[in-house]
């Protein structure tokens, strides 16, 4: 029982220095207050050793948080959980730095979506790269360093290269050297990820300049280094090695013994791979009949041999498991013990519960530990999950519309015949929580008598019937489910509505939100729910629902009814 309580003392202790390290938005800007949690600032390296300015050791301890790369331009989850609530979570389970991925078309647009403006009010009027400002402002204020990552160049898809047709490089490097100017001054943001996951054509050193990630690397990391040379440049590996090997996409750098990346500004460079179990890809290794003790033989040939010879620092930038199976298990408790012994930095793949081949750290309310995971990770992490339990600092709301429990953005490729699609999902575009409702038609004024004629009472119009439109949104579709969003417009007064379509594959609604849903035989039906139930002639809502199926409807025709 002491023991219990003083724990949460602590929780309570710490959640008031969170309040106390609360932020003004000014203008979309956010200034931190003076009593925010310490971060290390800058860092650099020493041999494979990451050091503070004063020279200690330093292990990066991240997860990621993904959104920001997708259509909807924010991060996850804002439409359950406040930002500061998720960022609460993350440092109490004993991280210290985000992993923030985005991509380049976010940084352009002028708006997010899928943020709930009763549990986030002051970030739904902001701009991805505002909204980016107050995610770093916000992660500093619970003590956490955030590494941005540049996760692909529009939200549709994962490229192999660090271009496309669409984004240039130099769209690229520009990129890059805008928010090294943006962050200049702010030590919170600690590095530069600079592309995630090359793979297919991309290689390391071979002097084709169209798919030389090596060469490419060393060009935009001293781009960021032109305008800040205190960043960490992390450059991620390539799927296809130089000496015919193939492993995850981002995780080969077997080729920088002899052709490292030489940079600038020295003691700059981190490299990162990615690793992944076998529910993620049969790769061969996990067949071998001495998995798991194979695996640590692998990882030092491909990239663990950089720390254990000292030649620079590495981080695991990507790995993660639903940990639902024996294989699985074996992997991950033989990596925690691996990244504990070298003492290597990491970034968990995710916090997020919505990664199609992972799951996250939380479960679907994303509010609930997954306690599993967390202990599996405990030998790594800087307090244990027992020390620290979950506060929930802002309650939940009464509506929580949630989006797709969509697959991970980069899901690991497979590196053999089997290629992996490039297509990944959208997350659906959520509604706010509270529709504004259109002001009802003004009534037409009543029939003024004429003088000479007794006055006769106003005329009274026909009420309307009750009725509504729909039309269907795809949002996005995988090889296990889809979601899809529902525009509903009212075109008479609506105090309940119901639509209906047929979905052939469809197994199962997961969620919805606005609606209800239901499935018999091949027929989805979706009555109305909460906050989207009752119209005023001319509102428009938008509801939608996510569903476990092997095909999505490609465009169904709805059946409506309302009363």
């Amino acid at each position: 029982m002491r023991k219990t309580t003083m724990r949460w003392r602590r929780a309570r202790a710490r959640l008031a220095a969170v309040a106390a390290a609360a932020t003004m938005m000014i203008a979309g800007a956010v200034v931190p207050s003076a009593t925010a949690a310490s971060v290390p600032g800058w860092l650099s390296t020493k041999g494979s050793t990451i050091v503070t300015a004063s020279g200690s050791p330093y292990v990066i301890k991240a997860t990621a948080w993904f959104g920001m790369e997708t259509s909807n331009c924010a991060p996850h989850g804002l439409w359950s959980i406040s930002l500061d609530e998720g960022l609460d979570a993350i440092a109490a389970m004993g991280f210290n730095t985000i992993r923030l991925p985005f991509s380049n078309e976010c940084l352009a647009a002028k708006s997010s979506n899928s943020i709930n403006a009763a549990v986030n009010p002051g970030l739904v009027s902001l701009s991805p790269l505002k909204l980016m400002d107050a995610v770093i402002a916000r992660a500093k204020a619970h003590g956490l360093s955030v590494i941005l990552d540049r996760h692909r160049p529009d939200s549709g898809a994962q490229s192999e290269l660090w271009y496309t047709s669409q984004y240039s490089e130099k769209r690229w490097i520009d990129d890059w050297k805008m928010l090294a100017a943006r962050y200049k001054n702010e030590p919170a943001v600690i590095g530069a990820d600079l592309h995630n996951e090359p793979h297919g054509p991309a290689c390391w050193n071979c002097g084709d300049a169209s798919r030389d990630w090596r060469a490419a690397a060393t060009r935009a990391g001293n781009a960021v280094l032109s305008v800040n040379p205190r960043l960490l440049i992390i450059v991620e590996g390539v799927e296809n090695q130089g000496d015919g090997t193939a492993t995850w996409w981002g995780g080969g750098l077997k080729d920088v013994r002899s052709a490292p990346v030489t940079l600038s500004v020295k003691n700059r460079v981190v490299y990162s791979p990615h690793d992944y179990p076998a529910t993620v890809h049969q790769q061969p290794w996990f067949s071998a009949p001495n998995y798991p003790d194979n695996l640590e033989g692998i990882w030092d040939a491909n990239w663990g041999y950089l720390v254990r010879q000292n030649i620079a620092p590495v981080l695991l930038g990507e790995f993660g498991t639903k940990l639902e199976t024996e294989s699985d298990r074996a992997w991950l408790k033989t990596l925690v013990a691996y990244l504990a012994k070298t003492k290597m930095s990491y970034a968990y793949w995710s916090f997020n519960p919505n990664s199609g081949d992972t799951g996250g750290l939380v479960t679907d309310d994303w509010r609930t530990w997954q306690t599993a995971k967390l202990a599996a990770l405990r030998p790594i992490l800087t307090p244990s999950p027992a020390s620290t339990p979950k506060p929930t600092s802002t309650p939940k709301p009464t509506v929580t519309p949630k989006p797709t429990s969509t697959p991970k953005p980069t899901a690991t490729p497979k590196p053999t015949s089997t290629p992996k699609p490039t297509v990944t999902p959208k997350p659906t575009s959520t509604p706010k929580p509270t529709a504004t409702p259109k002001p009802t038609a003004t009534p037409k004024p009543t029939t003024t008598p004429k003088p000479t004629s007794s006055p006769r009472p106003p005329a009274s119009a026909s009420p309307r019937p009750a009725g509504i439109t729909a039309s269907w949104i795809p949002q996005s579709a995988w090889g296990e489910g889809y979601v899809a969003e529902v525009e509903v417009t009212a075109t008479g007064p609506v105090s309940r509505w119901q639509v209906s379509f047929e979905a052939p594959g469809t197994t199962s609604v997961s969620n919805a939100w606005g609606m209800s849903c239901r499935l018999s035989g091949t027929t989805v039906t979706c009555q109305s729910a909460d906050w989207a139930s009752t119209l005023t002639p001319g509102q428009t809502v938008r509801v939608g629902l996510q569903a476990v199926a092997t095909k999505a409807p490609s465009s169904p025709k709805l059946s409506v009814a309302a009363s």
